[in-house]
């Protein structure tokens, strides 16, 4: 025990870190604390729950129940049930979110492939994979087989009867060369993999597909491509169709018929109903539909269509129908079908546009599952109708912006969606469909900007630089651009103004009047938009060679995702109107200190070309901010996190403890603890309690999903994730008084956060839709470690303003609503604000989730103590409970009513006390019977012992109803006296005040029929049951009263 304790103090004793770069003013001690130390936070997925990208699906064959769905950001979910739930299964096991593709063995449906990194490179919204991952279990358990540098998968090939024999498509780097691409190959199920078809260090993978009648022989389109900040280049002396016969140990180019001047990404099927029959989508000057019918030799052009091959580098999915070589499908913007062998196409109607793969049942055409940019769905009907994309929450986020009400509402544009306004809590446990907005302004890719205060005018941003003002309340939408040119398709150094897809837009916390949009210039209106002021010269770097159009050689692409030189993070100083920060995507930074007047470079020197993704600047000290700073669009995938002291004319670099590829997106300080510090990274969250000095993985229940913007608001933490929605951390309180002097405490009680009572507090551990706030108090408290066999008593109670204790929990307890907590390191008791469960009498019927009685009514608002014991340490804090400020009720009508509430719990534990009185006469009485038999000798004692029972059974009848065995007999019996009472309770308990009239009259009537039927108890406690010991004194028969070790007592004494 001594060499634990010594082990633990050891690890919390502060080191010094030295400054990473010469010249940096501040030193800080580093402090790592356990993350056991705050382990009972936990983190709530509000949604919302409309699908994400999805890039990959699989179904199993025998199983039409079964699917995956491969997201980008959001792991890989699985249903069982064709999607009316889906359910996360690679949580905890993938160091990645993003899914390249799926493949399930078809000899054992239990072997699953899956690869990382997406297929469809974007220009924003791309995350790369760290790989290959394998399931013997349908997805229960996985590993990391391997191909750790392949970055992006597009295609798994399983053999058809050996599930060890696989075939991957490694599409690979996306930004650079690389020799980690082209066709692997495993024998031994991925122990060992050897390259099988290389072209060159530019040419990836794009599509791969499998002869299922012949499994040596092998189809692989190749794509020569490169992505960079400013171009997507797609197409290459490298790209081409690619065959084996003989598995893949040389190939063959095909090239007969296909187009003869540059080609870029292809798609590429054999047909499973007709070998001989492939089909190609090329992307060419010549490019469209082709198809072979004589496996490859020879290829026709048998559609031309823009449809088909539009935006090529996004799409060139196709797949060939299992059962009829003549249907294939193309997927692109609209999902297409052919049924003539590709001489024409029509559209499906999908849930949501932009799909990129299919899978199709074998034994079942009709039924299939399709993923697109709004995730998967299924049909057993041909595409005809689809299963819901409703249901999964999965969505890419670029920032997250919130408001001042209560609760407050989290904003931000949703990635191949649109804007999105959603409460952080409701009135109810979740979060669903009719709690939230989609649409306020703006698009998928808004910043969503607004008086916090005064959230009814939006402003919201989408590609190109269109803004719009959103009035919330006539839902009307105004585009107030400042120079409103259509820019889709133009090259970028021909517009008046270059505006990145996620153009920065903020309302000034000085002045809400005052609005700032960011394109290669800050500009600023204070007119809602009619005018725009220009308050900055161009603040990029402005390289001509990097301007102009951004796609290409074959297909330009000019959406906005790849227009270059743009201001992409503008933030206003909380501490002064007159600063401004301004972030470019190319890595100069600028600051204003006289409201735009001059602009200084003050860019670090080191960084280079890059993105800065965010600035904070510290709430604490003006003069320091912190940069995220990322270079992935060029290959480099380093974190890199900045922090000046001194408004920019130095630099320290601070990425201690952050993950080698975990490239960091945004940092944010908590506003109440200076040097608490929270980082969003590729790869996850970190957390640092020394300003940066030291980071660690800050896990909890969060999963692993890129994380683009952090907000620590009304003291949550606020995250925007790509790939799996919103998340908030309620109450960080814990984590501003953590300090290694807490960690190495006996036991310490963390301040809890007021609590404002605004509903019935549920805790729903599993939900499938977004999740509300807890709405009773999170206590919060720290214990030493202790040994297994600790035998140490752990007390909670809480107390009103009185000193009158409320509630009781004790870690010895066996009842659970009386349960407390006790582990080393952080534990979190959920008080719902009721006082001790009411105790009922025998036969009663429970009608509440009180956890081992009848749930008592909630506390009124006030200051409550609450008191934590734990051997000879005690410790106290003050809990708040205010009233819900949507309520127009005064202190004196909320007094009333728990007034009320108390009579009437009064009342309720008034009846039972008095009916377990009764019950314990009657079986006195029976017991009594039983002993003196029959005999003539006792008849007038039996006769009276019968009329008292009589009695006692029709008073019971009357107070409650033992026949009520399940919540619905409540419909089959009447509700007696109890049940009347407790409905009341319950009723005025979940009523805002004041109290109705109506409630006040039926609680009058209630308590004179509880006055009767006590009359009546009274009458046999004092009356009937004297007279009865009376009569055996008489007679001389000893008695003995059950139940009270056998002392003799007079019954019902």
């Amino acid at each position: 025990m001594m060499k634990r304790n010594l082990l633990i103090l050891l690890a919390l004793i502060p080191t010094m870190l030295f400054a990473q770069k010469k010249g940096a003013k501040e030193k800080t001690e580093q402090v790592a604390l356990d993350e056991k130390l705050y382990a009972g936070l936990e983190w709530r997925n509000i949604g919302p729950t409309r699908g994400g990208r999805s890039t990959a699906v699989a179904g199993v064959l025998g199983d039409d129940q079964t699917y995956y769905m491969g997201t980008v950001g959001g792991g890989v979910w699985k249903t069982t049930d064709a999607g009316i739930t889906w359910k996360n299964i690679t949580d905890g096991f993938f160091n990645t979110g993003t899914i390249g593709a799926i493949s399930v063995a078809a000899s054992d449906p239990n072997v699953i492939y899956v690869g990382t990194g997406e297929a469809p490179i974007r220009g924003v919204m791309t995350s790369s994979g760290d790989g290959l991952y394998k399931s013997t279990d349908a997805g229960k358990t996985w590993s990391h087989i391997g191909l750790e540098n392949s970055m992006h998968i597009s295609k798994i090939a399983i053999h058809p009867t050996n599930p060890d024999l696989i075939y991957v498509g490694v599409q690979g780097n996306p930004y650079g060369p690389s020799d980690n691409r082209g066709v692997y190959k495993s024998t031994d199920g991925g122990k060992s993999f050897k390259v099988v078809h290389f072209v060159n260090e530019f040419t990836g993978v794009s599509d791969l597909s499998m002869d299922e009648s012949n499994p040596r022989i092998l189809y692989a389109a190749m794509w020569d491509h490169q992505r960079l900040p400013w171009y997507s280049r797609s197409g290459g002396a490298g790209s081409g169709i690619f065959k084996s016969v003989n598995g893949g140990e040389t190939w063959e180019k095909l090239s007969e018929g296909l187009p003869k001047v540059v080609m870029g990404k292809i798609g590429v099927t054999v047909s499973p109903a007709d070998p001989e029959r492939v089909y190609a989508i090329i992307e060419s000057d010549e490019g469209g539909l082709y198809r072979s019918d004589d496996a490859g030799k020879t290829w026709k052009n048998m559609n031309k269509e823009r449809v088909l091959r539009a935006r090529s580098w996004y799409y060139m999915h196709i797949q060939a129908d299992p059962a009829n070589a003549d249907v294939v499908y193309v997927m692109n913007a609209p999902l297409l079908r052919s049924i003539d062998g590709g001489k024409s196409f029509v559209s499906l109607p999908v849930p949501h546009g932009d799909t990129h793969s299919i899978w199709i049942n074998p034994d079942r055409p009709a039924n299939m599952v399709y993923g697109g940019d709004g995730g998967a769905a299924i049909s057993f009907n041909t595409g005809k109708t689809w299963s819901t994309i409703e249901n999964q929450p999965t969505a890419q986020f670029y920032r997250i912006n919130a408001d001042n009400r209560f609760p407050y509402w989290v904003y931000g544009g949703q990635q191949d969606n649109s804007s999105v306004a959603i409460p952080s809590s409701t009135n109810g446990p979740v979060i669903d469909w009719q709690d939230w907005i989609a649409g306020v302004g703006g698009c998928e890719s808004a910043y969503v900007a607004f008086d916090p205060n005064n959230p009814i005018l939006m402003y919201a941003g989408c590609y190109q630089g269109i803004i719009d003002e959103y009035n919330l309340a006539s839902k009307k939408s105004k585009g107030i651009k400042a120079y409103p040119e259509s820019g889709l398709g133009e090259p970028s150094d021909e517009v008046k103004y270059r505006f990145n897809w996620n153009a920065p837009i903020i309302v000034s916390q000085h002045n809400p009047n005052t609005i700032y949009h960011a394109g290669n210039k800050v500009l600023r209106s204070t007119n809602r938009g009619l005018t725009w002021e220009e308050m900055s010269g161009d603040l990029t770097r402005n390289d001509s060679t990097k301007l102009g159009l951004m796609g290409g050689p074959i297909t330009n692409e000019a959406a906005g995702g790849e227009i270059y030189h743009t201001i992409y993070y503008l933030a206003e100083s909380p501490h002064d109107a007159k600063v401004l920060w301004a972030g470019a995507d190319d890595g100069l930074l600028h600051i204003t200190r006289d409201a735009g007047k001059t602009w200084t470079n003050i860019s670090p020197k080191e960084a280079g070309e890059g993105m800065i993704n965010s600035i904070e600047v510290s709430p604490h000290t003006p003069g320091t901010a912190y940069v995220a700073f990322t270079k992935y669009k060029f290959g480099d995938f380093t974190p890199y996190l900045y922090k000046t002291t001194d408004y920019g004319q130095s630099w320290q670099m601070l990425t201690k403890g952050i993950g080698a590829k975990a490239f960091v997106r945004v940092v944010r300080e908590d506003p109440n603890r200076k040097g608490l510090l929270f980082a969003g990274t590729e790869r996850a969250l970190y957390i640092s309690f020394d300003g940066g000095q030291q980071w660690s993985q800050f896990k909890l229940n969060f999963p692993m999903t890129p994380v683009t913007d952090l907000k620590i608001h009304h003291n949550d933490l606020l995250a925007a994730t790509s790939g799996r929605a919103f998340w908030i951390l309620d109450d960080i309180t814990s984590l501003q008084e953590l300090t290694p002097q807490v960690a190495t405490t006996d036991a310490y009680l963390y301040k809890p956060r007021e609590v404002v009572k605004s509903g019935n507090a549920f805790d729903l551990p599993n939900v499938t839709v977004g999740k509300s706030a807890y709405k009773g108090a999170l206590i919060r408290y720290h214990l030493k470690e202790m040994g297994e066999k600790d035998s140490t008593l752990l007390k909670l109670e809480i107390a009103d303003a009185e000193g009158k204790v409320l509630r009781t929990f004790n870690s010895a307890s066996k009842k659970k609503a009386e349960q407390l907590p006790k582990k080393a390191g952080m534990n979190v008791l959920k008080w719902d604000l009721r006082g001790e469960n009411i105790e009922t009498a025998e036969g009663v019927f429970v009608p509440s989730f009180g956890g081992g009685g009848m749930s008592s009514y909630m506390v009124g608002p006030g200051t409550y103590t609450i008191t934590l014991t734990f051997g000879d340490k005690t410790m106290q804090q003050a809990l708040n409970i205010l009233p819900d400020p949507r309520d127009a009720a005064t202190l004196a009508q909320h007094r009333e009513k728990q007034q009320v509430l108390e009579r009437i719990a009064l009342d309720i534990e008034d009846i039972y006390q008095s009916l377990k009185d009764l019950q314990q006469v009657r079986k006195q009485l029976k017991a009594m019977d039983e002993r003196l038999g029959d005999s003539d000798e006792y008849k007038s004692i039996n006769d009276k012992s019968r009329a008292i029972i009589k009695k006692v059974g029709a008073t019971e009848e009357k107070l409650i109803q033992p026949k009520q065995e399940t919540f619905q007999d409540v419909v089959n019996f009447r509700s007696m006296l109890d049940s009347q009472l407790y409905d009341l309770l319950q009723t005025i308990d979940g009523n805002s005040p004041p109290l109705t009239d109506g409630e006040k009259e039926r609680y009058n009537d209630l308590k004179e029929i509880w006055n009767t039927r006590k009359t009546e108890i009274m009458q046999i406690l004092n009356d009937d049951v004297p007279a009865y010991n009376n009569m055996l004194e008489e007679k001389g028969v000893p008695y003995v009263a059950p139940n009270n070790d056998n002392k003799e007592e007079k019954l019902g004494s």
